[in-house]
């Protein structure tokens, strides 16, 4: 909503407000005869009547103008009163402030030798007729492209191919990503079984791009869901996944995860290394956040299963995603230290972690720093890599400040548990040392950088 700027004046016994940041001055009158702002119209759809309170609601993200907005609650007016100074308020918003105490003017801080409020009638029947316009043009625009997307379903029930059917496709994939209505509209005239027929093992990249893109926007039932898993078109969204574009390589990751969530894919479907490949190739896409976060949301979920755990170790996961730790944000960090953190569950996967020069301190740096979760995450990982082989991966472990950090933990108000695995890690780590070096190392190692 727009900052309110008072600049209301009498003159010649008419009051006249500036609208918008346009300069232009507005006389309310001759607004509500000549429809400025929408005035003059104020009809709603045909056997539709609709209060003010339910048009404003509905029509929340719209620019309104600045002379609707109450300047107490920055809101849209729905019962505009003036004061003395001439001023204008939402009754319920002006009527609290007088009950603190106030008898000033809100907006210029006057002192009020009335008052009195006074219903501005004029401004009330303005902004109910252009909130009137509006809904009736957006719900005729609503309208309108429901039934544009009808018409596109019934070009794609009559078979169209080649480029008839992307064309129809790609603009069925606009309509539904700008318009709720048309999701609707899609499911409930056989839309997503019919775009579900036209995946396969035929199906070509553009047309199964644009489908997947329909899709994966649409509340799927579980019929829908059980026509997706099956292997072709499983594999035609793992194709398209390394070869598509980053849109599309974002919406077939998307799909598998909402697939994989209600159990309909098995794991032997998501098992394939070539999704895997996929997947790390896009977590590593530092010019595209959203593909990385996609990407980590579906590897976080194919490493629930050990086999898949074991996969994603023997192509080289492991120190990818160790690499990529200090360039995360902190939702795609957590994800990423989920999919360690199961991966250092395998006697492999903790060797992994152990042979990259990078896991230690990149760990020790998450300690404290991120979140709470986070720190359990890295202290798990950490005591993972330490257990194994405490002689060599302790001293890397102190030298990089990991003693000071256990300490911050046992200190802070984490939970019992974090703080009992910090203590036990402190006592591993302390093994190769005696009590005073290791006491100067807790003291002089860096801590929170």
């Amino acid at each position: 909503m727009p900052m309110y700027q008072p600049s209301s004046r009498r003159r010649d016994g008419e009051w006249k407000k500036e609208v918008g940041g346009g300069g232009q001055v507005l006389d309310l009158e001759t607004a509500v005869k000549d429809g400025i702002l929408g005035g003059g119209g104020g009809v709603v759809a045909k056997g539709e009547k609709l209060d003010l309170k339910t048009m404003v609601e509905r029509l929340d993200s719209i620019e309104v103008p600045s002379v609707f907005i109450c300047p107490i609650s920055l809101e849209p007016m729905q019962d505009p009163v003036t004061l003395c100074t001439g001023q204008t308020y939402e009754r319920s918003n002006i009527l609290k402030w007088f009950s603190l105490g106030h008898l000033t003017c809100p907006t210029t801080m006057q002192e009020l030798w009335d008052d009195s409020i006074t219903p501005n009638n004029t401004l009330s029947h303005l902004i109910h007729s252009w909130f009137s316009q509006k809904y009736t043009a957006m719900k005729k625009k609503a309208e309108d492209v429901q039934g544009r997307g009808l018409e596109i379903l019934e070009v794609l029930k009559k078979k169209v191919k080649g480029q008839a059917r992307v064309q129809s496709l790609k603009e069925l994939r606009q309509i539904v990503n700008s318009h709720d209505s048309v999701k609707q509209t899609v499911a409930e005239n056989g839309g997503i079984g019919m775009i579900c027929s036209l995946l396969g093992p035929f199906t070509s990249h553009a047309v199964g791009s644009e489908a997947i893109g329909i899709l994966v926007k649409l509340d799927l039932d579980s019929e829908s869901k059980k026509n997706l898993v099956e292997p072709a078109k499983v594999s035609l969204m793992v194709d398209m996944l390394n070869e598509g574009s980053v849109e599309t390589k974002i919406n077939c990751a998307k799909m598998i995860e909402m697939l994989m969530e209600g159990k309909e894919l098995e794991s032997k479907s998501f098992s394939s290394l070539s999704l895997l490949v996929g997947l790390l190739r896009l977590v590593k896409d530092k010019k595209h956040p959203n593909g990385v976060l996609a990407g980590f949301r579906l590897l976080k979920l194919v490493s629930s299963y050990e086999g898949v755990r074991s996969s994603i170790v023997s192509i080289g996961g492991v120190p990818q995603i160790v690499e990529l730790l200090p360039n995360l944000n902190s939702e795609c960090l957590e994800f990423a230290l989920y999919v360690l953190e199961a991966l250092s569950s395998l006697p492999e996967g903790k060797m992994s972690l152990k042979d990259c020069p990078n896991t230690i301190p990149n760990m020790v740096r998450l300690l404290m720093r991120v979140s709470e979760n986070c720190t359990q995450l890295a202290l798990t990982i950490l005591w993972g890599v330490c257990e194994i082989s405490p002689e060599e991966c302790a001293p890397i472990a102190v030298d990089a400040g990991l003693a000071a950090k256990l300490l911050l933990v046992i200190q802070s108000g984490c939970n019992p548990v974090l703080k009992q695995r910090s203590a036990e890690l402190l006592k591993l780590c302390s093994l190769n040392y005696t009590t005073t070096l290791f006491i100067s190392k807790c003291k002089l190692t860096r801590t929170i950088q």
